[in-house]
């Protein structure tokens, strides 16, 4: 069964950008007649994407401002920390010398104001181009986010260019989160060519399912009680949180990562080079409140620790857990996000590929996505 997404360029009318605020932050939202991003200003976080067919306008991404109103509690977080958002240079906890000197937990890039340097419509393509300095990293970041008429993909572009003049270790994750009520219980399923993973080296070991530092075949991890879960989907039962390293296979030219509501028929993607980030983070929160999250963050670490301690690590599974930022130099990362419906009786993704101009979603058993995808990453 083949479920074709290539549509009629005729049909849809690039719009242009427009400035809007999420949660009150200033933010851009790119449309192009079949899907609709909003973009945060503030760490240039990807702050939601709906589909223009969707009528309930699901936004998959987590939400945790939206979650803290509908249970009746203030938010107390930064409005930048959802969805799919930026953590560089840093992931995790800094150093207590780190801390000391201003740097915060998973970097400072989240809570930086982004200058707009470019935001134009032409050519049938958006192009929203963002930039920030990160002082205290003695960086620059300039990120750019573009959508294609007829194309349910969106393009990320970073380029991270250091004013130091030596070599030194980086931390980089992209952040990209699910939450309800795209993310269900027992519903929702995940898929990634894992090749290794590992589950994290809790010293507390409340509130978890999993056990700790132990490595395991993806999806069937081990528990706490004794037997393995696949950890594809969240459980029925709520009340855990567990994290766990996956590292993606090395020898593809794109790897990826998606996850699929079968009742929903939407499916929600990222692909990018695994020479940019080998390693895939399962971050799972399922609290009883049913205000489920799940983070699938691509990065250059297996785990969100200090950067000393992923250079004191130095290997996992035989491949590197940081990455260097080279002396007063220019590095750059991209990846692709689409967002689509699914043929129905879909309910995983065995494989993707990407060819010129398309990229094919397949679950093994027939059924096919062709996504039109002309632009590079």
């Amino acid at each position: 069964m083949r479920f074709l997404l290539t549509l009629c360029l005729a049909t849809f009318h690039l719009s242009a950008q427009t400035k809007t605020t999420w949660n009150d932050v200033p933010a851009y939202t790119l449309a192009n007649g079949l899907i609709e991003v909003t973009v945060l200003t503030t760490g240039g976080t990807i702050a939601g994407i709906t589909l223009a067919s969707d009528q309930q306008k699901t936004n998959p991404l987590w939400d945790p401002v939206r979650f803290a109103r509908e249970t009746g509690n203030a938010f107390r977080g930064s409005k930048s920390d959802v969805g799919h958002f930026l953590c560089l240079d840093g992931f995790g906890s800094p150093s207590s010398q780190e801390r000391a000197a201003g740097l915060s937990f998973h970097g400072e890039a989240r809570r930086q104001s982004f200058v707009t340097k470019a935001a134009a419509s032409e050519n049938g393509r958006q192009v929203l181009t963002l930039e920030a300095d990160l002082p205290l990293a003695q960086e620059r970041l300039t990120r750019t986010l573009e959508i294609r008429e007829g194309e349910n993909v969106l393009y990320v572009r970073s380029e991270l260019q250091s004013h130091t003049a030596f070599d030194r270790p980086m931390s980089w994750a992209e952040h990209a989160t699910i939450g309800s009520p795209f993310l269900e219980a027992g519903v929702t399923v995940v898929d990634a060519p894992v090749v290794k993973a590992q589950t994290r080296p809790y010293v507390e070991p409340q509130a978890r399912r999993l056990a700790a530092a132990r490595d395991f075949d993806w999806p069937m991890a081990p528990l706490r009680e004794g037997g393995t879960v696949d950890i594809r989907s969240a459980p029925v039962k709520l009340g855990s949180v567990d994290h766990t390293a996956q590292l993606v296979d090395q020898g593809r030219n794109y790897t990826w990562v998606t996850a699929i509501n079968p009742n929903k028929r939407l499916i929600v993607g990222w692909i990018w080079r695994p020479a940019d980030f080998p390693w895939l983070q399962n971050w799972e929160s399922y609290p009883t409140s049913g205000k489920l999250a799940r983070g699938l963050e691509f990065s250059t670490q297996p785990f969100d620790i200090p950067r000393r301690e992923t250079v004191d690590m130095r290997q996992m599974f035989g491949t590197p857990t940081y990455q260097w930022l080279p002396a007063k130099s220019t590095i750059t990362k991209t990846f692709a996000f689409f967002y689509a419906t699914t043929p129905e009786g879909m309910t995983k993704v065995a494989n993707i590929t990407v060819q010129k101009g398309l990229i094919l979603v397949e679950d093994g058993s027939g059924r096919r996505i062709d996504l039109r995808a002309t632009g590079s990453f």
